[in-house]
């Protein structure tokens, strides 16, 4: 366990900055991206197939109700399915997209510094043209978005000169099989790990892909993000010492790259879903879109040590007290 833990904010005093962290980066996000903020699901119909499904082994909370005991329900994962039909719904014009509060549950994620099982995002969604689905499209949302990163930062840094600025001026591109090809003795998060430590912030493309080594370097669920033209951005954490995703985005299948990947994985069967039918009959937009983490980010600009003290989430007593007495309080 990480020691000498420099906690720079009481409680309070944390609260009061976690609002003004996560209102200037929500209001620059929505302008470097054009998007407008929309209400969301806390959960959706099983039967609808809207759910996202990580990496497919995640287990999502169910449940029934009195007025439909033929249906079950289940708490999100992240939205990433459910925005696209908003877009078409809603009737966005092309260029433009959506942003929500997205709150879930992962009752199977491993307890950590910065895993908890609930889970605070920004999801977001941007219609582009049919065309537009390449790499330089990509690439040119990453950097929009670590604009209103590092806008973010600086706002931060003039209200709190105790915190250090962190992020550098450009974020590093690289693909997942490059990565491997740096690294072939490490283990995907090692990699991670080393290239972040020296370029402070990466975007790791193509996840989900199977590599050279016959492995994946992430699992990526075959039904929203091209495999192809996905990624994750991660910056470099000092006070953990290690790298720190904050935000999983992609540019979302085609109906033929769903119909590639459903293949690939094994997965046909949800061919015959509500979504994947509108997509498959390209009944449905062409996005990019993604998740960026709000207590992360919180985490990441205020220097704590562990999440849990940017969210209000349920955590083991002894992981309480282990971490109250290096002056980590949870919220």
């Amino acid at each position: 366990m990480i020691q000498n833990y420099d906690c720079k904010l009481d409680l309070y005093e944390t609260e009061v900055a976690i609002k003004k962290v996560k209102d200037y980066f929500e209001r620059t996000l929505a302008y470097e991206l054009n998007l407008t903020r929309v209400s969301a699901p806390l959960y959706v119909r099983r039967s609808s197939g809207m759910n996202d499904d990580l990496n497919g082994v995640e287990r999502p909370v169910i449940f029934d109700t009195k007025w439909d005991k033929s249906e079950e329900f289940q708490v999100i994962h992240s939205l990433a399915k459910w925005k696209r039909m908003a877009l078409k719904r809603y009737n966005f014009p092309i260029h433009t997209g959506l942003y929500t509060d997205m709150n879930a549950i992962r009752r199977d994620e491993d307890l950590d510094y910065i895993h908890s099982m609930y889970v605070d995002q920004w999801d977001w969604e941007l219609i582009i043209k049919k065309e537009e689905r390449t790499m330089e499209t990509l690439k040119t949302i990453v950097k929009d978005i670590y604009k209103a990163l590092r806008k973010t930062e600086e706002y931060l840094i003039r209200e709190y000169p105790i915190f250090s600025k962190k992020l550098p001026y450009d974020i590093f591109f690289v693909t997942s099989q490059e990565l491997e090809d740096m690294y072939p003795t490490l283990t995907p998060k090692e990699r991670e790990d080393a290239i972040t430590r020296e370029h402070k912030a990466v975007f790791i493309s193509q996840i989900g892909k199977i590599l050279k080594s016959g492995e994946k370097h992430d699992g990526r669920a075959p039904d929203y993000d091209d495999w192809d033209l996905n990624g994750d951005i991660l910056v470099w954490n000092p006070v953990l010492e290690r790298a720190l995703e904050i935000s999983s985005m992609g540019i979302r299948v085609s109906e033929e790259s769903l119909e590639s990947q459903l293949k690939l994985s094994g997965h046909e069967e949800r061919k015959e879903l509500p979504f994947h039918k509108a997509l498959l009959n390209k009944e449905l937009p062409y996005t990019i879109g993604g998740g960026i983490g709000q207590s992360r980010i919180c985490m990441f600009f205020l220097e704590k040590l562990h999440i849990g003290e940017v969210q209000a989430s349920v955590w083991p007593d002894e992981m309480i007290e282990d971490f109250a007495k290096l002056g980590a309080h949870f919220l």
